[in-house]
């Protein structure tokens, strides 16, 4: 289930190939919640996306100010995940709001998400951060991140002959 797409370089298309391709590879994703003060906190985190979904998961510990502010102002979400190779062509980047939801209860869950999240970038549930990481998960010390995009916006090199 794909989220509706937008070019953020008008006459640029993406297609929901492309996108899809791009929330699988082992970029970053950049969450940005809001403080008391309205001011952005952004985190670095890694993710992975559940394209029967469409939704976009995380873990984080129980107290951090990412839970505090999702908790507060869960409508208020941004993200992007970029590619920092901008010498090559094809998607750079995606961006976009959304509604996120902490899951606390569901320990299952959360496990099911941090072991998915540590096959992506440590290629195996055998090494010791990927060990540690799920230790995290089931004690409760981590939370899940539910973030649903309301929308993607995709920026593409190479494709800027379109555009003309």
């Amino acid at each position: 289930m794909m989220t509706k797409i937008i070019s953020a370089t008008p006459g640029i298309s993406t297609t929901e190939t492309e996108v899809g391709r791009f929330l699988e590879s082992n970029l970053n994703l950049q969450l940005a919640t809001l403080e008391e003060d309205n001011y952005p906190n952004i985190n670095q985190v890694w993710f992975y996306y559940d394209k029967d979904s469409g939704k976009i998961y995380a873990t984080t510990h129980r107290k951090s100010r990412k839970v505090q502010n999702i908790r507060r102002n869960p409508e208020k979400i941004y993200f992007s995940i970029d590619d920092e190779n901008f010498s090559t062509e094809g998607l750079k980047g995606l961006k976009g709001r959304a509604k996120a939801t902490i899951i606390s209860e569901d320990r299952q869950k959360v496990i099911s998400i941090e072991e998915k999240i540590s096959l992506k970038y440590l290629g195996t549930l055998d090494d010791p951060w990927a060990k540690q990481l799920i230790e995290n998960a089931t004690d409760g010390t981590y939370l899940g991140v539910e973030i649903a995009p309301k929308f993607f916006s995709a920026y593409v090199l190479g494709k800027m002959t379109e555009a003309r």
